[in-house]
C-alpha cells in the first residue's frame, strides 16, 4: 500500500488499481476508507484508480490535531497527493459527503482540476444557508467566484432520492457548476456497473462528447473544422462510432464529421428497448441536438436502414444519403436465421440483436412504401457476392429510391474497412 506525507506530517495511504490515466477517488465520508469502491464497477480496466484513504481511515494515520480533519483542511491532502503523483492536473471523483471536499478543492485549486465527477454528492459548499458544513470554510460568495474560474467539465450523478427528498441540493449544485447531470443509484458502480462505467468513460475521454437524443444519452466523436460542411456517420449493429475513424480522418480534410454511438452500443446509454424506428428517432434527435439544419448522412448496415427511414420521414434533415450494404426493408426469402450470442462480454447490448433480427424478418410494409418519398440524392454501395446481404435486394432498394445510384465494391459487408480507398473514391465521385 503506497503512502505519502501530508503538509502537516500526517502519513496518508492510497490504493492503486488498474491502468491508464489516473483518477483520484475520494471516499464518501470522514470515517469511511476507500476500499468500498472496489474496482468502481470495472472502471479500473480503463483508468488508473487512485483510492485515497482520508485521515484516520484505512491505512492512513490519525492526525495529531483533530481539527485537520475538516474538509477545508483536507483539501491540502489532495494537493499533496497531486504533487506526490507528479500530476499537473487531476481527474477527481467523489462520492456522497466527500463531494464537499472535492468542491472545496476545485474552488481553491481550479487550475489543478481536469474534471470533476460527483456521485450523489453531499456538498453544500458555497451555500448561504446558515448552519451548513460550509460555515467557516470559505466565504460563500468567494467560493462561487472561485468555482466560476473552474475551466473543467463536471459530471453530476444524482440518485433519485437525492433529488426527491432534497431538491434544493440539486438546485444548489446547478447554481455552482455548469454540470452535465444524469440520474443514477446512490452506489451506481454496484447497482448498474455497465451504465456507470460507460457514462464515466465517455465523460473522461477527451475525444468523446455526449448529448441527449430521444431520451438516450448518445456518445459521439468529431473530426474536422466546426465550420466545415457536416456529415454524420451511422455505424452498423454491434459497432460504434469509433468504427468510422479511418474514414472520418480522411473526410475531415474538408468536412466536419460526427460519428455517434447508437443507443445500446459503445459508450452511449443502453436503454434495453431497440428497433429501427428508435434508431431513426435517435439519428433525428442527434442531428437536431447538434443544432444542424441538414447534413449528409452515411450509414452502414443497420445504420444505413436508420438513415433510409430518416431520409424518408424527415427529408429536410438529409442533404445527401449514402447507405453501405444495408439490409433492405423488404421481407427476406428465406427468413434470416436467428443470430446466436457470442461468448464473453459484448461491447453492445445483446437485446439489440433479436430486436433487429425480428424487424428484418418482418419489416413494416410502410418502410418500403416510403422509399419513394426520399428527396436526397442517394448512393447505395453494395459489397458484392462476398456480402451476406442479397445484392439483388440492394438493386431493388436502389430502384425504389428516386434517382438513386448503385455501386458495387467487391469487399463483402465491411466495405469501408476492407476497401477504404475505393469506398472514399465512391463518396468523392458522389460529391462527399
Amino acid at each position: 500500500m503506497p503512502k505519502f506525507t501530508a503538509y502537516d506530517g500526517t502519513e496518508l495511504a492510497y490504493h492503486l488499481k488498474g491502468a491508464g490515466e489516473p483518477l483520484i477517488c475520494l471516499p464518501g465520508g470522514p470515517t469511511r476508507a476507500a476500499a468500498y469502491y472496489g474496482t468502481l464497477g470495472g472502471l479500473d480496466a480503463h483508468h488508473r484508480l487512485v483510492l485515497l484513504d482520508l485521515r484516520g481511515t484505512g491505512g492512513s494515520a490519525e492526525p495529531a490535531d483533530p481539527a485537520t480533519c475538516r474538509w477545508d483542511r483536507q483539501t491540502d491532502d489532495i494537493e499533496a497527493l497531486r504533487e506526490h503523483l507528479r500530476l499537473d492536473r487531476v481527474h477527481l471523483l467523489a462520492h456522497s459527503a466527500s463531494g464537499n471536499l472535492a468542491t472545496l478543492y476545485a474552488a481553491r485549486h481550479p487550475a489543478r482540476v481536469r474534471s470533476l465527477t460527483l456521485i450523489s454528492p453531499g456538498t453544500r459548499a458555497g451555500s448561504e444557508e446558515p448552519g451548513t458544513e460550509a460555515d467557516g470554510v470559505f466565504d460563500p460568495a468567494a467560493t462561487r467566484a472561485a468555482l466560476a474560474l473552474l475551466d473543467a467539465p463536471v459530471l453530476l450523478l444524482t440518485a433519485p432520492h437525492d433529488n426527491g427528498a432534497r431538491p434544493a441540493r440539486a438546485a444548489e449544485l446547478a447554481a455552482l457548476f455548469p454540470y452535465e447531470g444524469k440520474a443514477a443509484a446512490h452506489h451506481p458502480w454496484l447497482d448498474d456497473p455497465g451504465a456507470f462505467v460507460r457514462t464515466v468513460r465517455a465523460f473522461l475521454a477527451p475525444d468523446i462528447l455526449a448529448l441527449d437524443a430521444d431520451g438516450v444519452r448518445l456518445a459521439y466523436r468529431t473530426w474536422g473544422e466546426e465550420t466545415a460542411p457536416p456529415v454524420v456517420l451511422a455505424h452498423g449493429r454491434g459497432g460504434s462510432g469509433a468504427d468510422w475513424t479511418a474514414i472520418a480522418e480522411r473526410l475531415a480534410a474538408t468536412r466536419r464529421v460526427y460519428a455517434p454511438d447508437f443507443g445500446g452500443h459503445g459508450l452511449s446509454d443502453w436503454p434495453g428497448a431497440y428497433g429501427f424506428e428508435r434508431l431513426r428517432n435517435e439519428l433525428s434527435a442527434f442531428i437536431r441536438g447538434l443544432g444542424l439544419d441538414s447534413v449528409d448522412v452515411i450509414g452502414h448496415s443497420m445504420g444505413g436502414v436508420a438513415a433510409i427511414l430518416l431520409a424518408a420521414e424527415e427529408p429536410e434533415l438529409v442533404d445527401r444519403l449514402v447507405v453501405e450494404d444495408p439490409p433492405p426493408p423488404f421481407p427476406p426469402d428465406p427468413p434470416r436465421p436467428l443470430t446466436r450470442r457470442e461468448e464473453g462480454v459484448l461491447a453492445f447490448d445483446w437485446p439489440v440483436v433479436p430486436s433487429i433480427d425480428a424487424e428484418l424478418n418482418a419489416p413494416d410494409p410502410a418502410w418500403g412504401e416510403r422509399l419513394a418519398a426520399i428527396e436526397a440524392p442517394t448512393l447505395v454501395i453494395g459489397g458484392g457476392p462476398a456480402s451476406h446481404i442479397p445484392q439483388e435486394q440492394l438493386a431493388r432498394l436502389a430502384g425504389r429510391i428516386p434517382g438513386a445510384l448503385l455501386v458495387t465494391i467487391d469487399a463483402g459487408h465491411l466495405i469501408h474497412e476492407t476497401r477504404p480507398e475505393e469506398f472514399l473514391a465512391a463518396l468523392a465521385e458522389f460529391g462527399i
